[in-house]
């Protein structure tokens, strides 16, 4: 009998502040690779390793974008959930939905490349890949 695995999605809230503002009060387009980088790390730190597996290599940022699709402004809370895609050997994808009041407001994503500490790429360790493999969508 074959088994279906839900995709589980990571969800992390953040508020907008007068600093992530300009004049006009609509927030900077570079809080939100920020705020990628904020999520990121908080999915690794609480579902994959809470050492960020620094004994084993790194995780480098291969490629990183986003596209906005609606402005927002400070005190709003912006919920942004992550999940992954293209899993393979040495690398993966993840993917950023930010949204407000269940509304999209930006969409970005990454490629996670994992290497050595001399930056050369390695395999992820088979255990992590299997965690990763739980946020698939």
């Amino acid at each position: 009998m074959l088994m279906h695995v839900t995709a589980q999605t990571f969800t992390h809230t953040l508020t907008v502040y007068l600093k992530d503002s300009n004049a006009y009060g609509n927030t900077y387009f570079a809080r939100y690779f920020e705020w990628q980088g904020i999520c990121r790390e908080k999915w690794f730190f609480e579902c994959i390793s809470r050492d960020m597996l620094q004994k084993e290599g790194v995780f480098i940022t291969k490629h990183a974008e986003q596209d906005y699709l609606q402005e927002t402004f400070p005190f709003q809370e912006i919920s942004c959930e992550l999940n992954v895609y293209n899993v393979k050997k040495c690398s993966f994808w993840l993917e950023f939905r930010f949204s407000v009041d269940g509304k999209p407001v930006s969409v970005g994503r990454q490629q996670i490349v994992f290497a050595c500490h001399d930056r050369k790429i390695k395999a992820l360790p088979p255990a992590v890949i299997e965690l990763i493999q739980r946020y698939v969508k």
